[in-house]
């Protein structure tokens, strides 16, 4: 995600290189790189005209700090005004004084409303609450029963009935709920291919009768400008407290996340990145602008860590390494481990510095999967004592068990040998940066 606006982004950081002070010429080259990069990844034109324009009059005030280099003051400007045209933070959704909490979950089809409604359920459910989600897209074929598979699936009650009025289905949810102690309910409601007066006048009418305590309009990130002005037309009828983004992990440009706050006024609370029902995350804009600007995502890096690192792991991980006893049987864990977090190409850019370090170079998945097949061929020996590698009979072996030459046998060795004294540097409290002192904090090191 976000990939193009990075690129541009950092195209724009490069004119600032080597400069000796902000100048009015230098800031204008750079300004000229963002603006590109914003226009190219689909972000609306009024949108970018303001933000260009702030960045602009910021850095021409910008007093010239001593020992700070004039891209860092820049870095800093386009991090900030990120921050405020995606911001503000705002995930609570506030349980109400007299259950249930009432969610209306809005969109055009095929924008992933019906799955969000299941992933927003499940993470409330996480949080301790006692959801119920209620089928009323009655429109769309196969949507009620979409909406019972996930459910059953996951363990999450589903009220549903065979025809009828959608308001009327969701009223009596509403009664259904409070018998059977759900706290809250998330009301699937139709949609459309298109927006229009008749789905418009559907959910107006909904709202009016089971009066939601908040409406979540759900987005598709991929559909760009479309989606944008969907959703100036959703705010304007029927009126919404956040937006949801789905699909941001199959948007490159990411233009949609920089738009639909500015166009609505709304704050965007949760973004999908992915097909599984945990693939719900909250949105940071802080984070998210850091990630934009190459500055890596520590915070995130840490938390995804956490769901799949167990504490007494992860303190069994850390004195390994500390002792220098790193081996090819860690390795793999550790590997298998970072699969479960996400695509690796997106945990790499939540490291600070990395994506610079990197520049175009791609993150070949299939390179992960041979890494894993050599591990897998060698013998549980082997994989506990890599000192035995040195033997050119057993990395012939493994050449031949996973398909691969003897050359990247040894370049395999010797990465990992190199990897070894990195671990031993940072076990020693060499390593700096944040993403060893966030692990140390959190006690996963």
């Amino acid at each position: 995600m976000f990939e193009s606006i990075s690129q541009g982004f950092q195209n724009a950081l490069k004119k600032l290189l080597g400069k000796g002070k902000l100048s009015d010429k230098n800031i204008e080259e750079g300004i000229v790189e963002v603006r590109r990069a914003l226009l190219s990844a689909d972000v609306n034109f009024k949108v970018v005209k303001d933000f260009v324009e702030r960045v602009k009059a910021e850095a021409l005030g910008q007093e010239v700090l001593k020992g700070v280099e004039p891209y860092q003051q820049f870095i800093k400007i386009l991090h900030d005004e990120l921050v405020e045209l995606m911001g503000p933070v705002d995930h609570d959704i506030p349980a109400a004084g007299k259950p249930p909490t009432v969610i209306m979950m809005v969109g055009l089809q095929g924008s992933g409303k019906t799955t969000t409604t299941a992933k927003l359920a499940k993470l409330l459910q996480k949080k301790g609450r006692k959801p119920l989600m209620v089928a009323c897209d009655l429109i769309r074929p196969a949507a009620v029963e979409q909406l019972k598979v996930l459910g059953r699936d996951n363990q999450i009650p589903v009220y549903s009935e065979e025809g009828g009025r959608p308001v009327k289905i969701a009223a009596r949810a509403l009664d259904f709920a409070r018998e059977n102690g759900h706290d809250t309910v998330l009301i699937d409601t139709q949609g459309r291919l298109h927006v229009n007066e008749e789905l418009m006048e559907e959910l107006t009418e909904m709202k009016r009768k089971v009066t939601p305590h908040q409406v979540y309009l759900v987005v598709d990130a991929m559909t760009g400008q479309d989606a944008v002005t969907s959703a100036g037309q959703f705010n304007e009828k029927v009126g919404l407290d956040a937006v949801i983004l789905t699909k941001l992990d199959g948007d490159a440009r990411g233009g949609c996340a920089l738009s639909v706050k500015a166009v609505t006024g709304k704050p965007i609370k949760f973004v999908g990145v992915g097909e599984k029902i945990a693939n719900l995350e909250e949105f940071h804009p802080d984070r998210m602008a850091s990630r934009i600007l190459g500055m890596g995502d520590v915070v995130t890096l840490v938390e995804k860590a956490q769901q799949v690192v167990s504490e007494d792991e992860a303190v069994r991980m850390r004195d390994k390494i500390l002792k220098a006893e790193f081996d090819f049987e860690d390795m793999l864990k550790q590997m298998q481990t970072v699969k479960k977090m996400g695509a690796f190409k997106d945990i790499m850019k939540m490291i600070p510095g990395l994506s610079q370090m990197m520049g175009d170079q791609e993150i070949d998945e299939n390179e992960i999967k041979r890494t894993e097949a050599v591990i897998q061929s060698m013998t549980r020996e082997e994989r506990r004592n890599p000192e035995l590698l040195n033997n050119v009979t057993r990395k012939q072996r493994i050449a031949k068990g996973s398909g691969v030459a003897l050359h990247e046998i040894n370049a395999f060795m010797k990465q990992f040998d190199q990897m070894r004294h990195l671990f031993r540097d940072l076990g020693r409290g060499k390593g700096k940066g944040d993403v060893w002192k966030e692990f140390k904090r959190r006690g996963l090191m």
